[in-house]
């Protein structure tokens, strides 16, 4: 692919807890806050949110981390030229205080900022609440925005954080215990469901992640565990990204699969309304 220049989205700045970023728009309808894996807003990540976009929503894209546009494949940059791609984002998100790395039972200073975002998008664009997807590093960021009853339809793609370097840690994701319990109960209420999205062999985000919220959420929790089998072998590393550079667009893919049930749970939650 190429650099993608987002100029069929809106760019406006969005103010709130101190912190002051681009915002990309596209689509008309319920919001859905798409949250960029690493390196950032990738051209796949523009196309999902441009997918998102057909199906009646307005996909919501903040800048969290790297550059915007920016085609980070092998095949534009060269090898080197991706790993450095990755590192100008990974690195200064890596020491920023807005994200939790590391630490167990802590929700990352930036939900703060994103569920005021997902407050004033749903007052702007109306209908009866908000969806919202992380994937990799921000993909826990979506069960913590759960806590504000607003978020109707969370969606963790191959959530990463904290980085399962110890038993514990894979064994969690980056909420606080005050924010999981709001969710417990939301779920145990009927309120909300939680999909999540892995690679069965995929060790930034162990399948020990996917117990822990079975056993936390319950049936609430729906897990769609892919085989490696089911990764594009055109993306660059191993089985990892689910609906962006893993994704096979064909139908019958089990990636594509797993993306029409992200578009379904968001049809459901914030179309289907009768």
């Amino acid at each position: 692919m190429t650099d993608d220049t987002l100029a069929d989205f809106e760019r406006t700045e969005f103010t709130a807890d101190g912190r002051s970023a681009p915002v990309y728009r596209i689509g008309t309808g319920p919001a859905v806050v798409v949250m960029s894996e690493m390196p950032g807003i990738t051209p796949k990540v523009a196309d999902f949110a441009r997918t998102v976009a057909g199906i009646g929503c307005t996909a919501i894209v903040p800048h969290l981390f790297g550059v915007d546009g920016k085609d980070p494949s092998a095949a534009s940059l060269g090898l080197l030229g991706t790993a450095a791609t990755f590192s100008r984002a990974m690195v200064p998100a890596c020491i920023s205080r807005e994200f939790t790395i590391l630490a167990t039972g802590k929700s990352s200073r930036i939900v703060v900022w994103l569920r005021a975002l997902a407050a004033y998008e749903h007052e702007r664009c109306g209908g009866p609440g908000v969806g919202a997807i992380g994937m990799c590093f921000t993909g826990g960021f979506a069960l913590a925005m759960a806590a504000d009853d607003r978020l109707l339809a969370p969606v963790l793609s191959q959530p990463s954080l904290p980085f399962a370097v110890s038993a514990s840690r894979a064994r969690s994701i980056d909420i606080s215990a005050a924010d999981l319990d709001i969710v417990k109960n939301r779920c145990a209420a009927g309120d909300v469901k939680v999909l999540g999205l892995r690679f069965q062999g995929d060790w930034m985000c162990p399948p020990a992640r996917f117990e822990f919220l079975r056993e936390q959420l319950g049936d609430a929790f729906v897990s769609v565990e892919l085989p490696d089998s089911a990764f594009n072998p055109d993306a660059l590393g191993t089985p990892h990204s689910v609906v962006t550079e893993g994704l096979i667009d064909e139908p019958g893919q089990p990636t594509r699969q797993a993306l029409d049930q992200v578009l379904e749970l968001f049809r459901s939650r914030l179309l289907e309304t009768d």
